[in-house]
This record gives structure tokens, sequence and C-alpha cells, in this order.
């Protein structure tokens, strides 16, 4: 098994970089390192993306806000945030064109000077993004905008405006990522804990880890070791310098996911301004509507929960958009994520915190990465191995390639596929699309489970197959319930009465695959349940 086999390696050598988090920002500097032929090793306390980068808007964006609060404030640090942020969407959406696309975003205006002031707003955000710009944006009338969201309210609407971001299934794209770098040469693990930092003559030289699973420890050599947690970069800072002063504040990010009758299929609504001035998404994503986000100061937890309270708030915000107010019954899931912002003490709110990235190197050498957001995750990880090859004297480490590195199952990506798999292998139409969509150029490989006896659906009304639960445990690294539940598919994420339904085959699934105990399986529904809670 992958995982076995990296651990193995691990515990037996020594490298240039040893990157701790596997999120985005850490998976994508071990593949931008490996890109280069630096030796690295990625660890992660839990599962790839179990974290932040699961828990996302799901979009490849600029930031409309951000470019807003630019002008605004005349902030040339914002305005080159968003230039970098447009351009990166593009080479996203390339690399990776199965898990991302563009979208179409409408903003509905009810005032009339309103129309004039967001026109002139995103022709500067199309001529920000120049050649990489996915459309221009257009006004439409409120005819129009009827008929592209019916639901709205038609009182004293005076039309809209459309633009153009990215839309991705960033957990998948996450694993992606990880996979990629383990193709590069990489050693990627996860479930993998740092207990302790190791110094020698104050310079940091390594650290002791402990498989989470077997409980060995066991200790590795890095000649850079670079903190890529998201919201714990001060829990390894701490264990590098006690006496160190925190760098992070955390926002909470919570969003709901709805039918899919509350959204058409191609097309996204941007509500720019609720009640205490933050912007509201409701879009299509893997045939459903997802809505939010709230922007709230929060504590770093393990495992935030979204409240009723940001349930609620999200759903009032709609029904003062739409014809008819949506039930709470008609959320599906909802969760919580973790923003992690660079601290400011002059901002009024976390809204107002920059999403950029900072690097700090520490007197022992502990480079830390922190801020930023999904869609710059690529110029993050350049821009932390660039320092991290200047800081380890690593001479021999060729220029960055991520910029025209497909991601796996981005290589042979083609739009025939989902026909192909349809016509080939005698999936509906709507499992189809799903792998086409999920697994892109590995799709077949996923078929080619499914028909040996593996192609009874997880739960009805959902495109995801048992064959995907083979498949993560041999390709992907998934080791619980919840990697497949959640991150390798997206059921949890969708419906949590469905992943409810799911549950049981897949534990049965996987106990057979990894031998688990009657302890470990009732461990693994308590997880999930937990999760669901």
């Amino acid at each position: 098994m992958q995982r076995s086999q990296n651990l193995e390696k691990l515990q037996s050598q020594s490298f240039d970089l040893l990157v701790i988090g596997g999120g985005a920002t850490g998976a994508g500097i071990a593949l931008d390192a490996a890109t280069r032929g630096l030796s690295v090793a990625l660890v992660e306390r839990d599962d790839f993306a179990s974290g932040t980068s699961s828990k996302s808007t799901k979009l490849i964006h600029g930031g409309v806000r951000y470019l807003e609060q630019a002008v605004k404030g005349l902030d040339k640090g914002q305005l080159n945030l968003v230039k970098d942020a447009l351009k990166e969407r593009a080479i996203l959406i390339k690399n990776a064109p199965h898990l991302s696309r563009p979208l179409a975003l409408l903003t509905p205006l009810y005032k009339p000077f309103q129309k004039s002031y967001f026109k002139i707003g995103l022709k500067m955000y199309d001529w920000l993004a120049g050649k990489s710009n996915l459309f221009p944006s257009r006004s439409v009338s409120a005819k129009e905008a009827l008929r592209i969201f019916p639901m709205l309210k038609s009182k004293h609407l005076k039309g809209g405006v459309i633009y153009a971001d990215g839309q991705f299934d960033d957990a998948r794209m996450n694993v992606a990522i990880a996979m990629t770098a383990l193709e590069e040469g990489a050693v990627v693990v996860n479930y993998v804990e740092v207990l302790a930092l190791i110094h020698e003559q104050e310079k940091l030289v390594g650290a002791q880890l402990q498989d989470r699973f077997s409980k060995k420890k066991f200790e590795v050599r890095a000649k850079v070791i670079i903190n890529a947690t998201g919201p714990f970069v001060d829990k390894v800072r701490k264990m590098d310098d006690p006496q160190t002063e925190a760098i992070l504040k955390a926002s909470s990010g919570v969003h709901i996911i709805l039918d899919k009758k509350f959204s058409p299929p191609d097309t996204g609504l941007l509500i720019p301004k609720t009640e205490d001035g933050r912007v509201l998404f409701l879009l299509p994503w893997l045939g459903h509507t997802l809505a939010g986000t709230t922007d709230n100061p929060a504590k770093i937890v393990d495992d935030p929960k979204a409240s009723e309270e940001d349930i609620r708030y999200i759903l009032r915000h709609l029904e003062l958009y739409y014809e008819q107010p949506i039930a709470r019954k008609e959320v599906l899931s909802a969760w919580c994520g973790l923003r992690p912002l660079v601290s400011n003490p002059k901002a009024v709110d976390t809204a107002r915190l920059s999403r950029d990235h900072i690097i700090q190197i520490s007197k022992s050498g502990l480079l830390t990465i922190t801020g930023g957001k999904w869609t710059t995750y690529r110029k993050m990880a350049l821009d932390a191995v660039n320092q991290a090859v200047k800081l380890g004297k690593l001479k021999e480490a060729g220029a960055s390639k991520t910029e025209t590195t497909r991601l796996v199952g981005g290589r042979f990506y083609k739009n025939s596929l989902r026909q192909e798999l349809a016509e080939q292998y005698g999936f509906t139409d709507t499992v189809a699309h799903h792998l086409s969509l999920a697994y892109g150029g590995r799709a077949a490989d996923v078929a080619i489970l499914a028909k040996m006896g593996h192609e009874t659906l997880l739960a009805t009304n959902h495109p995801y197959l048992e064959a995907e639960v083979l498949y993560a445990l041999k390709n992907e690294m998934a080791q619980c319930a919840l990697d497949v539940l959640a991150r390798r598919t997206r059921l949890a994420f969708l419906d949590h009465q469905a992943t409810l339904i799911a549950l049981p085959r897949v534990i049965e699934l996987m106990a057979k695959e990894l031998s688990w105990s009657e302890a470990r399986q009732d461990e693994e529904r308590k997880n999930v349940l937990e999760y669901l809670r």
C-alpha cells in the first residue's frame, strides 16, 4: 500500500525539506520541491484536506471584495493580491481541468446607482485578469436576470451584472496535488503527527514524529523544516520557541448545502452586501446548491462546528433575495472551516484582515508560511520553496515547474470522457459525468474496479460507487471512513442522511481491505457520527 511504503521511506531517509501540514499549501510545497529535484517529505497529522482546505466556498477567484477594498483604501498590496489570484485562477483551471471550471456569477441589483458602480468595478476585474480572463463581464436587464435566476425577488429589481470566476472541488484538488507530489518523488504520509522539533546547537535539524495508527515514534532529519499547518502554525512555532508571539488570528466560515432546485446549474449568485457588510454566495456545486459564508472571529480548534445561529444567518440573507423563504429543513448539511489570517491589531474585524500570505523564518531556521487563500496555493508554495532553497543553501534545486505541471487526473482528461465512460462501461450519464469530473484521466481505473463487482451506489440519488472506496484505498491513501465519505467522495459535505446510509457498506469494504478489528470498526462509526453531529 502507498502509505506503508512511504512510511518506511520516512523512517529510513533524510531530506532536503520536511513539510508539516498536508493542506493545499503543504501539498503544493511538496509538489513544487519535488519537481525541482529536491528530496522532500510531507507529514499530515490527520488526512489531506481534513481542515481548512476542504471547507472553502469552492471558488477559484481573484476576490471581487478584495478589489473593492483595494480601490477604496488605495491599497496596492490588496490590488497585487487580486492580480496574482486572477493569474493563478487560470493556471489552476488549466492544470486540473477535471476538478475545476469557469462559473458565471450574477449579482442582482435593486438600486439604480448600483449598475454603474458594479459595471465599472467588474470591468476593472476583467482588466486585471488580462489574457487570463475567463469571459468578459456584462450587464443584464431585470428580465434576463429573472430568466437566469427565476427564484429572485422581482420587486424593485433593476437588473444585474454577470462576471466570471472559477469553481472547483477543493478536497479532491488537495488530494490530487498530494498524489501528484508523490508521483514526482515526494514522500507523502498522512496520519503522522509531529511530537517535537529537534535542535542541535540552537539550529533546527529535524522532528520527532509518531504514526498515529501504530503509535511508533521515530525521528526525521531535514535541512529545512517548513511549517504549513494553516490555523495551527502558532502551535508548531511554539514547539520551536515557546516564547514566540502568535502571528495568527482565525475566522470561521460556515456553508450550507441545499437541493439543486435553489440554483441554476451553470450560474451562481453573489449577494454583494449583508447586514454586517460581508458578501454571500449561492452556487451550484456537485448537483446541489452551496450557500455561504460567514466570517466571524473564531477559536482555533480541531473540528469546528457550524452553529445554528450561522445557519440561520445564511438563510435569513437568502430570504432577502428570494421570492420564497428557504425553510431550515431544506438544509441537507452544514460545515465550518477556519481561515488563517495574519494578525493585524489595527483591523476592525476579521473580514478586513488581508488574505495575503507571509513567510517567517525563526532564529533556529523554522520556515513558517501562513495566510493566503486556496486560489494562490501554488504561488504560496513557490515562494516558500524559494525561501527554503536560500535558507538551506540547496544549490541543486532547479526552477519551479508547477505553472505547467498537470495534476493527477488532468494529464489525460478530455471533454469526451463523460460520453466514453457511459458508452464503454454502461454507466448512467449521471455516474459517468461524476467519474469524469472527480477522476479525469484516471476515471477508467475506477470504472474497471466497478465492473469487477463494485458498481453499486453507496447511497440512492448520489453518483458515488462502491468502487470509489477501493480506489481511494489503493490509489489515494485513504485510511479512515471519513477520508472516503468526506474527502475522496464528498458525500458527508453534501447530504448527512445519505452519509448515514452509506456508512455501513463503506466500513464493511474498508474493514475487509485493511483488516480492521471490530473495535476499529466501532471507532470508525463513532467518528463519522461525531463529524455529522
